[in-house]
Order: structure tokens, then sequence, then C-alpha cells
């Protein structure tokens, strides 16, 4: 039973109508954003950093979330990027010595709302059948009419461009300047371990701010383009597909992940939709088309690609399909060297299945370059 005392109490209102009543935790306040789910049994921190789930409340469905503790090392940007948590368990207390401090003193320093002791299995289970909807977290005393009201104005995530805002500021570069293989990488929300698993190839990578022209990414001379991952509804982003289709112009090696697949779909005259409730876990069974192979892997979007429309496409090769719904997972073209996926080959965590992309990656820009 939750505390739901005065103090220590929590409140969480769907769009739909429906309130919960749990415990505070995290900051003290109130936050609104689309309700979503994660299935993944380990990684929370990783979740709680990744720029994609931007504009989102998400229900954690691991019943123990906080048990080993933060750690510097395990994010994927420099700040939580959430908007709010929702757990059936979040725990102060952590057993890994490496640790540096507990959940409840990261989210308060990261000013997060989070809300405890709900029943998450229940609740995932009714945004599974309903689908993703808007939310509401409360721990500052607010009333149910107060909160509904608020919640009312709270923009769907339909026709939201978000991933300018959680966009690098300004361009970096990692790895060895004088590697015979250069990426330049369009940031819309990028993770780290993605530019890791770049760097740790051998390439010298640049990123670059979302809104940056093309001609100025050319004057680094890469050998290849990386099309990054972000939040929010990719249909608004009509100066990313202008970017994609001047990239594909002039027929460089080119790589996506997760949002930069629904763009290069996008650019190719194939429509995106939003997702009844999405993907996002650790554990999704993606078939390679190619080779016949199973992978398990690790996903992150509310969005996909128009199925009917990427199979009537001439010039599209629809590469990974997921083996639950169907829904397309990775494509290539026929008229250029390029290639995306719908999940998260980098995978930290989760299963390393997918890393072979990368590989793919690098071999076509090795092929062009000799």
């Amino acid at each position: 039973m939750a505390d739901t005392s005065t103090s220590n109490r929590a409140i969480l209102i769907l769009e739909d109508g429906n309130t919960f009543y749990g415990k505070a935790f995290g900051k003290r306040g109130t936050a609104t954003g689309e309700i979503c789910f994660n299935t993944g049994m380990t990684g929370y921190q990783e979740v709680f950093t990744d720029p994609s789930y931007y504009g989102q409340i998400v229900i954690m469905n691991s019943v123990h979330i906080g048990n080993y503790g933060i750690i510097d090392s395990e994010v994927e940007s420099e700040s939580v990027k959430v908007k709010g948590i929702i757990g059936r368990n979040l725990e102060e207390k952590y057993s890994r010595f490496a640790s540096k401090e507990n959940l409840q003193e990261y989210f308060e320093k990261q000013q997060i709302v989070a809300i405890d002791e709900i029943d998450t299995r229940a609740l995932v289970i009714h945004i599974r059948e309903k689908g993703a909807m808007n939310c509401i977290i409360s721990s500052d005393g607010k009333s149910v009419e107060e909160l509904k009201d608020l919640l009312k104005k709270v923009p769907s995530m339909s026709g939201l461009e978000l991933a300018s805002y959680v966009s690098t500021e300004k361009e970096y570069t990692l790895g060895d300047e004088n590697a015979p293989i250069r990426v330049a990488v369009f940031d819309y929300g990028v993770k780290r371990n993605i530019l890791n698993c770049l760097t740790e190839r051998g390439a010298y990578v640049k990123v670059f701010n979302a809104k940056t022209p093309f001609e100025e990414a050319e004057k680094f001379k890469p050998n290849g383009y990386f099309v990054s991952n972000g939040p929010g509804d990719p249909e608004p982003m009509d100066y990313a597909v202008e970017t994609l289709k001047k990239i594909l112009s002039v027929r460089k090696p080119f790589f996506g992940i997760c949002l930069g697949q629904q763009l290069l779909a996008l650019a190719k005259g194939i429509p995106t939709f939003k997702m009844h409730h999405g993907h996002r876990g650790l554990n999704h069974p993606v078939k390679n088309l190619l080779t016949g192979k199973c992978e398990i892997t690790t996903q992150n979007h509310g969005f996909g690609i128009d199925p009917e429309a990427t199979r009537a496409n001439p010039n599209v090769r629809i590469t990974h399909i997921n083996l639950n719904d169907e829904s397309i997972e990775g494509i290539e073209l026929k008229d250029s060297p390029a290639f995306s996926v719908q999940y998260h080959p980098e995978s930290t965590p989760g299963p390393h299945d997918s890393r072979y992309l990368f590989d793919n990656f690098f071999e076509m820009m090795k092929k062009q370059m000799n």
C-alpha cells in the first residue's frame, strides 16, 4: 500500500482520466509528457539519459530501479532527458561499491519528478491496450482538478519537433584526427555509446548540430555520414529531410539509426506514422532478411515507417523486420550506399547481436576509398 500521507503523496493522472496515487520520489514538483514504458531489466541510468526520451514520462517495468546506484560513466548524454519516472520500487539503497550516489540524490540533482509504489504491471497493460497518451505526475500538493487542467494543455507528441532541443549547440570532434576514416554525425539526440562504436573502430568523428547546413558538414571531408536517433515526430523535420537528400546526392556511405531511419524514409518519399505504443526495451526480436538470422535488439521509438509505401518503393529494400509485430526494422537503398535500422545496435546495456552494423558501415567506407 502506497504511503499517501499529504507530505509524501504523489499523483499520476492519465489523459484518459485514470488516476493513481503513489509515493513521492525525486524532486517534489509537477511533470508532464507522453507516457511510455521500457521493458529492460537493467540499464536504468542509460534510459534516463537517452535523448530520445525527451518529452516523455517513462514507466520502468523492472520491479527494482536504483538497486545498483548511480555511476558517472553509465550515461548516454550529459543530463537526464526523461521528463519523469514511474516505478514500482524506486530504491534509495544500492549494493554496488563503485556507485557514487543513490537514485533519490540523483533525481534531486537532475530535477526529476518521480512517483513510486505504482502497480506498473497493471499500468503497462493499460497502455498496451489503450495506446500512448499524455500524463501528469505531481507531488507538490496540487489538486486533481488543477492537474487535469494542466494536462489538457500538454501538446500531443504527434507533430512535435523535439530533436533540435537535444542536439549539441556547438560542433565537436572525437577520436584521432589523423585517422584514415572520417565520419560526420548529424546529432538529433545521439547517444554517447553510438559515438564510442564509431571511434572504437578507428574513425575521426565530427558531431554537428541538427540544423547545420550540409555544405558546412562537407567541409570536414567525411568518408561517410551518420544520422542519429532522437525524440519527437520526424514529419515536421523538413530541415533534416533536405539535409538527407543532399547527403544521398553525393553518394557517400550513409548509416542511420532510429530517427535516422525515419528521416531516410521521408527523404525517399516514404511516410512515417505514430505507433500505438512503440517499442522500448532490450529484448525485441528482429529478423535479418539478408542472413536469415534473428537478433535480440535494444529499441526506443514511438514512430515507424509506412510498410506498404516501403514495399512499393522500387529503390528501397527491406532488410530487417520485427518478429513481434512485423514492423519494418531496417532498410537499404538500391540506388545509393545507404542503410538504416529502427533499433539501437550500440545496445548499452543490452545484447550486442547487432554491432556488426557498424562494421558494415566501415566496410562501405573502406570500399569507396579504395
